[in-house]
């Protein structure tokens, strides 16, 4: 059964991804909380590994691959549809993806199916990261320290201007992000960095 799902989602795809028409490294990705009417080939999705990797990994999300999503969101088939929406929650910091949300229509069953995930509640109440300046960081931000920093358990001291690329944030303390200074990773207080 299976094996003819993968089958009929695979031919529907024309063989690429249904989101950013990669045509390598692609397999089939079961679309989460799938209501239990709809069967078959409108439970999955045809996609590359970047984007199934993309999906959950918040750490890891390249915000220009997703503009692709431009074409995708208007896909026929309901699933891409759902992980379109899904996607653009997800990258709703960012303004282009509110304005592709505002162009997108789906019927109310569709909307309860993309929503089962919880993308498009308020998270007011999410930790947010800001730096010296008040500036919001997000991750994969490029910050420079403002003073010397001791690195706690080395003699490593972190000098006044330099530059830490990619951080990641800490999702339970909104004054902690890590960073790469040298080789050694690093936690950081945000208020000691400046975005860059």
């Amino acid at each position: 059964m299976i094996m003819s799902i993968e089958r009929e989602v695979k031919k529907r795809a024309e063989e690429k991804c249904e989101f950013c028409g990669h045509i390598e490294h692609l397999e089939m990705y079961v679309v989460p909380k799938t209501p239990e009417y709809i069967e078959g080939v409108d439970t999955a999705v045809w996609a590359c590994k970047t984007c199934i990797s993309q999906f959950d990994d918040e750490d890891n999300r390249d915000e220009n691959h997703w503009r692709c999503l431009n074409d995708s969101m208007w896909s026929a088939a309901a699933p891409v549809q759902i992980m379109s929406w899904r996607m653009l929650h997800r990258l709703k910091s960012f303004g282009w993806s509110q304005d592709m949300l505002d162009m997108m229509y789906l019927d109310d069953q569709q909307l309860e199916w993309a929503a089962a995930e919880g993308d498009a509640e308020d998270k007011t109440d999410a930790i947010i990261h800001r730096d010296a300046n008040g500036v919001i960081l997000k991750t994969g931000d490029s910050v420079v320290l403002i003073k010397d920093l001791k690195v706690k358990g080395s003699s490593l001291v972190a000098k006044q201007g330099t530059a830490v690329r990619r951080i990641s944030l800490d999702h339970e303390n909104a004054e902690f992000i890590e960073g790469k200074v040298g080789p050694t990773q690093i936690v950081i207080i945000t208020k000691y960095v400046k975005k860059i």
